[in-house]
């Protein structure tokens, strides 16, 4: 059966690799090209679903018999707007990461995430096993050095 369905083939692989792609890549470039070969599956998947074997394009002259089989133009129009839309996507996605490569000098999400937290715009994260019920570190500090530092 795999042999005579290509487009379906296709559309498993390029699926799987753009997700696997966006998932387990650190670099957001390479995130971006994922999401465009999962976006590219998708389409194929509208296009190929919307084959109708012998089917006629929805034109119907004037006087002639309505008992052809067409095919529904809605899956073209739909991945025809996916298409505009996905390149919009990209091109604000490129767009950021432009920013943050000037902004931070890395597009790795492991390095970023290590900038943030020190720049203090992402929070700390919880020490396994170190703080109690809701507790965080800095609350067990304060504790430790007397409590207030107001004074």
């Amino acid at each position: 059966m795999l042999t005579t369905r290509h487009a379906y083939v296709a559309f498993a692989l390029l699926l799987c690799i753009g997700l696997y792609m966006m998932i387990a890549n650190p670099n957001l470039v390479k995130k971006i090209i994922g999401l465009n070969l999962f976006q590219t599956a998708i389409f194929l998947l509208f296009i190929t679903s919307a084959y109708v074997e012998g089917g006629a394009i929805p034109i119907i002259p004037e006087g002639a018999a309505e008992t052809q089989t067409f095919v529904s133009p809605l899956p073209h129009v739909i991945v025809l707007t996916a298409i505009v839309v996905g390149v919009s996507l990209t091109a604000v996605g490129l767009a950021l990461c432009i920013r943050i490569y000037d902004e931070y000098g890395t597009l790795r999400t492991d390095v970023l995430r290590d900038l943030l937290r020190d720049e203090g715009s992402l929070p700390e994260r919880p020490a396994l096993g170190g703080a109690g019920a809701g507790g965080t570190p800095a609350d067990e500090s304060a504790v430790a050095d007397g409590g207030e530092t107001d004074e």
